[in-house]
């Protein structure tokens, strides 16, 4: 997060689009390892009579707004490349080249501590595909400043930042989908609520009906369900209960 405000006043200072567009991408991984502990902080925050659910569903929303915010910088980045392809602003490719090593530095360092994790953990797995998308974008740079360098085709700056919000541009819709469905109370892709409905009549006995099955996830990771189960005459209740769940 440091490291992202430097590069983008080094990106403004040099002139450099792709340095800014690497910003950018940073922000993008700032933001999802912030929401994720934001996430555990609010969590921890007990429920209330009009939070009857708590805090859960706080770090769903930040991400939907990250999301957002990203798609604008990525339209932005857009718009500013397509101007600069025109009419090619002045940069200072020494200045780039330093802050794009600099980074690529920071990139590997955050890698390795990342590598010795649990990479079983989703969250540690999504980090580091994260950090590998960071180093690809400062390679980007330090070979746009290279080349700026030693041929003055100043293009390559606003060609290469294109690429790098490519990048951003995946993690954004992807940060987008996921919000958007647990907002929109979607099943999530590990439930099959028409599958669990047959298994209950197949394989609970007593089990005369299932209807208003509703499945949903309050957060990432964390699925509520609820259901009706008719009974079949002299079925027993308790039993029928017991062995649904």
């Amino acid at each position: 997060g440091g490291f992202m405000g430097v590069e983008l006043a080094g990106g403004i200072i040099a002139g450099s689009l792709a340095l800014i567009a690497d910003a950018g991408h940073m922000l993008s991984d700032f933001g999802s390892l912030a929401l994720a502990w934001i996430g555990f902080r609010m969590a921890r925050r007990p429920a209330d009579s009009r939070r009857t659910y708590g805090f859960r569903r706080f770090p769903v929303l930040a991400a939907f707004v990250n999301g957002l915010t990203l798609f604008a910088i990525v339209v932005w980045i857009t718009v500013e490349a397509i101007g600069r392809l025109a009419n090619p602003e002045p940069i200072q490719p020494g200045l780039m080249l330093w802050i794009a090593a600099a980074g690529l530095a920071v990139n590997i360092i955050a890698f390795a501590v990342l590598h010795g994790a649990d990479r079983d953990n989703l969250n540690v797995r999504g980090a580091l595909l994260h950090v590998a998308g960071d180093l690809l974008g400062s390679l980007a740079a330090i070979i746009g400043a290279i080349i700026i360098m030693y041929t003055g085709w100043l293009q390559i700056d606003p060609i290469l930042s294109v690429l790098v919000a490519v990048l951003i541009l995946r993690s954004a819709w992807s940060l987008l989908r996921k919000s958007t469905s647990i907002l929109m109370e979607e099943a999530p892709d590990s439930v099959d609520p028409d599958a669990l409905r047959q298994a209950l009549l197949a394989n609970v006995s007593g089990v005369r009906d299932v209807h208003d099955v509703h499945c949903w996830s309050l957060t990432s990771g964390q699925t509520m369900l609820t259901l009706h189960v008719g009974l079949a005459a002299g079925a027993d209740g308790a039993l029928v209960l017991r062995e649904a769940k």
